[in-house]
């Protein structure tokens, strides 16, 4: 699979697994992707959720992506960024998939929307894919 075919799936399948460490345990949680391209592979979150804290000490994540109509499962490791820019951050929380975000912006149910809304990028990871039927075969790293 090569890269373009690999943002597709991401794109396709935007709802993916994190996994982060907490200390010395893993913890896999569901996240939304918001988009991923050569730019690279974005999505959010709050900064008062453990998921923050957690990236915050140790930005080394992996993703995994599932196309379960085909059967590829795709694996994203690297290091994320957070991305402060109130212009990518009102794009998302105006974006038709993201109307959940919109009452927190406007209510100011969040008491400072752009300090509380945090972005990350992961750029220049690893992707790993996988089928049943490469299963057993070596794994072959794809830099994105």
């Amino acid at each position: 699979m090569n890269k373009q075919e690999m943002y597709t799936l991401m794109n396709q399948n935007p709802a993916f697994y994190l996994a982060t460490n907490d200390g010395d345990q893993p913890r896999v949680r569901g996240m939304l992707l918001y988009r991923a391209d050569e730019n690279g592979i974005i999505f959010h979150s709050g900064t008062m959720k453990d998921v923050y804290a957690q990236i915050c000490q140790n930005p080394k994540v992996e993703l995994c992506f599932n196309d379960y109509q085909s059967g590829c499962q795709l694996r994203v490791r690297g290091q994320l960024e957070i991305i402060n820019d109130n212009n990518l951050k009102d794009e998302i929380a105006n974006h038709p998939s993201r109307a959940f975000l919109k009452p927190w912006k406007e209510s100011g149910e969040l008491s400072d929307f752009y300090q509380t809304f945090a972005v990350f990028k992961l750029t220049g990871g690893t992707a790993i894919t996988w089928t049943m039927d490469t299963n057993f075969a070596p794994k072959v790293d794809t830099l994105l």
